[in-house]
């Protein structure tokens, strides 16, 4: 059992929900990224998903585009997101989760991405854009290097396809609880619950829910039904406000208390 899927099911063991928090790498910069991911850890996230910069997020909401432009100003690579896990990997033992689009690890390298995430120390990789049928080459490389490649499934993904990609998803399956863009308001509660629920009958392997969650409320909602809450633009947000102002960490740090708190019992 890997890191990430081992993480989950012991906090769930203990009664609780995981709590997986997104950032932006290089935003505002790797070294302040380094420390936003030690700080939110200490008030409670149990996993850190590290986003990569790329020109064209397709799947990322307009707080998360904005981040991304950011770092990409900075001059943030691929290259550096992983030389970021080295460095953090010295400082801590958190499950940490790549989310990049396929273009910048195909244009490393697929074999040399894989060896050196590895050698980072990344636990998983998220690729949005990356269809389950279109995966076999990662499939075949996560597998060698001991990665998880975890899959999203969407509200509107049939049901047998669903089924393949939960087969295949390692770590966690990511429930998109929307069909738009990440950072959306949060509808159709019920049916959302009732999809995780069907899910969770299809493995062993945790799910966790993402995509429109901002709120301790929300959290608590829909942590009665998966196994982990992922929160994004609602974190990214306050990073946004960090050039004017220095309070933005222990900000960053009470939502991430509060969230974990929402779902601890």
């Amino acid at each position: 059992m890997s890191r990430i899927e081992s993480t989950i099911k012991n906090i769930t063991a203990r009664g609780e929900k995981a709590l997986i928090a997104y950032v932006m790498a290089g935003d505002p910069t790797l070294s302040e990224t380094a420390q936003i991911v030690l700080e939110m850890e200490k008030a409670g996230a149990d996993l850190i998903e590290l986003g990569v910069p790329f020109s064209d997020p397709v799947a990322d909401g307009p707080t998360i585009q904005k981040a991304s432009e950011r770092a990409l100003r900075q001059g943030v690579t691929l290259r550096g997101v992983l030389d970021l896990v080295t460095l953090l990997r010295r400082q801590t033992k958190i499950p940490l989760i790549l989310m990049t689009y396929s273009n910048p690890i195909y244009a490393f390298g697929l074999a040399a991405f894989f060896k050196e995430a590895k050698g980072a120390g990344v636990d998983g990789l998220i690729v949005p854009d990356l269809p389950r049928e279109e995966a076999k080459e990662f499939l075949s490389l996560a597998k060698r290097h001991l990665i998880d490649l975890i899959f999203l499934v969407a509200p509107t993904t049939p049901a047998e396809r669903a089924e393949r990609i939960v087969k295949d998803s390692g770590g966690f399956v990511y429930y998109v609880s929307l069909t738009g863009i990440t950072g959306a308001a949060l509808t159709e509660k019920e049916s959302i619950r009732a999809r995780i629920l069907k899910l969770k009958s299809m493995t062993d392997r945790p799910v966790a829910v993402g995509f429109g969650i901002s709120t301790p409320e929300e959290a608590k909602e829909m942590g009665q039904a998966a196994d982990g809450i992922i929160v994004g633009s609602a974190l990214v947000k306050i990073i946004e406000t960090a050039q004017n102002d220095p309070a933005y960490l222990s900000r960053l740090s009470g939502l991430v208390s509060s969230l974990k708190a929402a779902i601890r019992s």
